[in-house]
């Protein structure tokens, strides 16, 4: 089989540790949400989770969705943001895997399409990469996708994701630790591989190809 033309690479689980989100960005967020949406760059996004949960107070109903680490764009765009001026002033590296950069290097430079599809807002994304602890890796990736795409359980959202990025599903592997995501993924057609990495408590799928590493993909798909 030939290799992929391009590669889906979800974040959390998969190029980067939960932990890092779980433990360093999420309480990062937390602790500055009530200043942050009293400017005027959160407005937007208060209007947004405002029309979402009528009745609720804007500060309670986002640490409500925060503690339930719920999929809500603004919630989403909100962190984003905040994360921002810790990325800026030096405060927060984007944690990354030692074994992800080598890879994608090695997959660029050889003419496959890297691609990003998480929940965290494409801002986040752009901050965690072009923040990284290998420096800025923005520049391997053709696109950056979020959940305005859809839900990442959903096939239709990587059918979107395939036209997007002028691409057939089968000529697309995405890679992720979320069987359910990876199980909609190959719904869509798309080729799968489950990275499970064993600090992270993933257990391992009996559908998709199984990778302990972005080296282990590679062999495995023969990339």
């Amino acid at each position: 089989m030939l290799p992929p033309a391009a590669v889906i690479t979800d974040i959390e689980g998969t190029t980067t540790p939960i932990a890092f989100v779980r433990d360093t960005l999420f309480p990062y967020a937390r602790a500055r949400m009530a200043e942050f949406i009293a400017t005027p760059a959160a407005a937007p996004h208060v209007a947004e989770t405002l029309a979402m949960a009528p009745g609720r107070p804007v500060l309670e109903t986002l640490l409500d969705w925060m503690d339930h680490d719920a999929k809500v764009t603004p919630l989403k765009a909100l962190q984003g943001l905040i994360w921002d001026e810790g990325y800026a002033d030096g405060t927060l590296k984007g944690a990354i895997y030692p074994d992800v950069t080598p890879l994608l290097r090695r997959w660029s430079r050889s003419g496959v399409r890297l691609y990003v599809y998480s929940s965290g807002s494409v801002a986040a994304q752009r901050l965690l990469f072009g923040h990284s602890v290998d420096g800025d890796l923005t520049g391997l990736f053709q696109g950056f996708f979020d959940t305005r795409v859809g839900p990442k359980r959903e096939p239709d959202s990587y059918d979107r994701l395939c036209i997007g990025i002028n691409t057939p599903p089968a000529e697309v592997l995405f890679l992720s630790d979320v069987e359910a995501e990876l199980d909609a993924a190959q719904t869509a057609g798309l080729r799968t591989c489950q990275l499970v990495r064993g600090a992270d408590g993933t257990v391992a799928s009996e559908s998709h190809l199984v990778a302990a590493s972005f080296a282990e993909v590679a062999s495995l798909i023969g990339m």
